[in-house]
């Protein structure tokens, strides 16, 4: 796996687990090969990608945007994608959800990961069930809780 951060905004916290995390997530979901970057951003950058892209004028947490969603094209390195990841929004829920910030930035690199890989939890009850699960069960494994 190769992937890379960005951090436009300025987070300067070890970070480093999410290695793991990004890895535990590959691993699960039998990715072999596979390259995408994460970048770290502000919310009015956050703010203006959700409006151009999504519709929404407004902040969010994390988006994804995949590069493949064919899997019938075969190359020898999956190129997934990029997540990008508002930090002060990262911060906000960490507080308003009484998690650590290490714990609700591992649940948006995940949450990010699994759209860039065809999960999409906004399509039905159950799609969103079994992401949410995925989730939970990764970050349990590597015991990150609140």
């Amino acid at each position: 796996m190769n992937f890379e951060i960005n951090d436009e905004f300025g987070y300067e916290k070890d970070i480093t687990y999410l290695d793991d995390v990004l890895n535990k997530t590959l691993e699960l979901e039998n990715v072999k090969d596979a390259i995408f970057s994460i970048i770290f951003v502000d919310e009015p950058t956050i703010q203006k990608i959700n409006k151009d892209y999504r519709g929404l004028d407004k902040v969010t947490d994390v988006i994804s945007f995949a590069f493949q969603d064919n899997e019938k094209v075969v190359l020898p390195v999956r190129l997934l994608g990029e997540i990008y990841i508002c930090i002060p929004k990262m911060i906000e829920q960490a507080k308003e959800y009484g998690h650590s910030e290490k714990r609700e930035l591992s649940f948006l690199a995940v949450h990010g990961l699994l759209h860039l890989l065809g999960y999409d939890h906004t399509l039905s009850a159950e799609d969103e069930k079994v992401m949410f699960q995925k989730q939970d069960d990764i970050l349990n494994s590597l015991q990150i809780t609140k």
